[in-house]
């Protein structure tokens, strides 16, 4: 199901009228779609933004997921996506896209505006173990955005055995949960 504020190229307005009405200010770029200027980009907007490249078979996962969830201000150049579905896929994947050909547990997986999208604990645990700058600041946006996130995320990533960087992914979630407990305490005070 597709909002009412998102515009998509040759959907209801062409590219010509959607540049047109972008550069008299009543709408703004989301991803790969348009919004009024004035609505509030939400989680379920910037979801919807994505369905074109997603479709059915496909979910946002590491920074994409993070943008949808609010953990990054601009969407990733390249989106993130891994298989949403048991079977494998043979279609060819966009240079836009970083695809990922392992199938996403579909309880990691949550339905938002119509398109598969990791949910905020997998996200950040899956963030956590990449080796980057950019992953690590997404992260920390995302812990940040999502009270207690962080001891969830060590917990999905104890019950899930071997894992690639597990290790120094555990010590970056441990970090992040006693930041936000420090962040906690301030705030109590």
């Amino acid at each position: 199901m597709s909002s009412p504020f998102l515009y998509f190229a040759d959907g209801r307005l062409s590219q010509a009228e959607l540049s047109a009405a972008r550069l008299d200010g009543h709408l703004v770029e989301l991803g790969d779609a348009y919004i009024p200027a004035d609505a509030v980009e939400t989680r379920e907007l910037r979801a919807g933004s994505l369905r074109a490249i997603l479709g059915d078979t496909l979910a946002a996962t590491h920074l994409s997921a993070a943008w949808v969830h609010g953990g990054l201000h601009v969407p990733p150049t390249r989106h993130t996506v891994q298989r949403a579905v048991p079977r494998r896929l043979h279609q060819v994947m966009g240079r836009r896209l970083l695809y990922r050909d392992l199938n996403v547990d579909p309880v990691d997986l949550m339905r938002i505006s119509g398109v598969w999208v990791t949910d905020p604990v997998r996200t950040l645990a899956d963030l956590s173990r990449v080796v980057d700058d950019e992953h690590a600041r997404a992260a920390r946006l995302l812990a940040d955005a999502v009270p207690g996130l962080p001891a969830r995320a060590i917990a999905w990533m104890a019950a899930h055995g071997a894992l690639p960087n597990k290790r120094s992914a555990l010590a970056f979630l441990r970090g992040l949960a006693a930041r936000g407990a420090v962040d906690q305490e301030e705030v109590t005070r």
